[in-house]
């Protein structure tokens, strides 16, 4: 235990989980928000959050294209068992080395372009993910995607409109390929769930408002559609 001691005794919990736990990191990307642009790092997480509380109670739990996985830990926090894939090395080492066992996950190199990832699921989601698809591999992805989804499962994918696009920074463009408006983006997830409920966010607030004036699309479904 640390002999500093701060001036409100209810805040010294702040320095016994430095010295027992020590000062986490963000992850890679993270910290590239942090530095270019704090506020969208808000953004960021309060996406998450509504994964979280919407798969919220569910056993087990997939995460496709996860990135650094730093907001992954607002979803294990609501979900037994979480496993987070990604096709980049470098992104998936990272996220190991700050890996906590309070907040264990399964982090792993895996490209869902190229298969389904081991395992049954009863959801999986996406974020800022599937805008880096090429149209002519999103059929495949998804299909990999619904082959790792129980029956009854749900998927969540979230991805920037493409009204948003002429006002984002070229780093937010870079690499989007896909995006859709939002009566597009229903139509298509329609093509392979029964059910699609669509949501609409502007900055951290997700609503159900008018497609055009969206930044952000989530996309929640359930009942995935089998090839016969």
């Amino acid at each position: 235990m640390s002999e500093d001691r701060t001036k409100d005794s209810a805040f010294q919990v702040i320095i016994d989980v430095r010295d027992q736990v020590g000062v986490a990191p963000l992850g890679l990307m993270a910290n590239q928000v942090w530095h270019d642009d704090p506020r969208r790092l808000s953004f960021m997480l309060a996406r998450y959050k509504f994964v979280a509380k919407m798969l919220s109670g569910r056993a087990r739990v997939l995460e496709v294209g996860c990135g650094d996985a730093f907001g992954a830990r607002i979803v294990r926090q609501e979900v037994g068992h979480l496993t987070a894939v990604d096709y980049d090395e470098m992104m998936i080492e990272d996220a190991r080395k700050r890996a906590v066992e309070r907040w264990a996950m399964d982090l792993l190199v895996h490209d869902i372009v190229s298969g389904p990832v081991a395992g049954e699921f009863d959801a999986v989601y996406g974020l800022d993910f599937f805008e880096h698809i090429p149209p002519e591999l999103n059929d495949r992805v998804v299909d990999n995607v619904k082959q790792s989804l129980t029956a009854e499962g749900a998927l969540i994918f979230g991805i920037p409109s493409l009204e948003s696009q002429k006002y984002a920074s070229a780093p937010s463009r870079e690499g989007h390929v896909n995006c859709r408006s939002g009566e597009d983006f229903r139509r298509y997830m329609r093509r392979h769930f029964h059910n699609v409920f669509m949501f609409s966010m502007n900055d951290e607030v997700v609503h159900t408002g008018f497609f055009p004036m969206a930044h952000y699309l989530l996309a929640l479904c359930c009942g995935p559609v089998r090839q016969s």
